[in-house]
């Protein structure tokens, strides 16, 4: 990750963990990338953030995920563990709403980690570019790396011309 921040869009972490490829997630929407491109992050903490700035442009009635979409078009999904939408949104706390205006490092999700531990929830969290047809050069930090919610940067790209 060592393109220029002036031609590139960051993401940071939304939650603090270790980076998992997204290859490796053991579920195939994602790790086959059905869904979007990027990375995961196995989730320790317990507060979700906004991972750069948007308006939330959705936010699911079960409370395990959400998209921001950036001012330059570009939607972001954060998911929160795998298969957690089980829950029905218990042990997840929304903090903001669907049209909100966010900034990165801005809690979006309070997470009851016992929670999603006592109902054997998977804490690997996918971090995606949805529709990353419209972004090039598309890095993320290597997998093994702990990253701390709202300050390490996990994800690079630049609008595709």
């Amino acid at each position: 990750m060592t393109a220029a921040k002036s031609l590139c869009q960051v993401l940071l972490a939304p939650f603090s963990g270790k980076t998992v490829e997204l290859a490796s997630v053991p579920d195939p929407v994602f790790a086959e990338k059905l869904t979007g491109d990027g990375l995961a992050i196995e989730l320790n903490s317990d507060t979700v953030l906004a991972p750069c700035d948007g308006v939330i442009s959705l936010f699911f009635d079960t409370k395990h995920a959400f998209a921001i979409t950036t001012d330059d078009g570009i939607q972001i999904l954060v998911h929160v563990g795998l298969d957690s939408i089980i829950l029905n949104g218990e042990g997840l706390t929304a903090l903001k709403k669907s049209g909100d205006r966010v900034k990165a490092g801005t809690p979006i999700i309070k997470v009851d980690l016992d929670v999603l531990k006592k109902n054997s929830i998977n804490m690997i969290s996918p971090v995606l570019v949805v529709n990353y047809d419209k972004v090039s050069d598309l890095k993320t930090r290597s997998a093994g790396c702990e990253v701390a919610a709202g300050s390490d940067e996990v994800l690079q790209y630049a609008l595709a011309v």
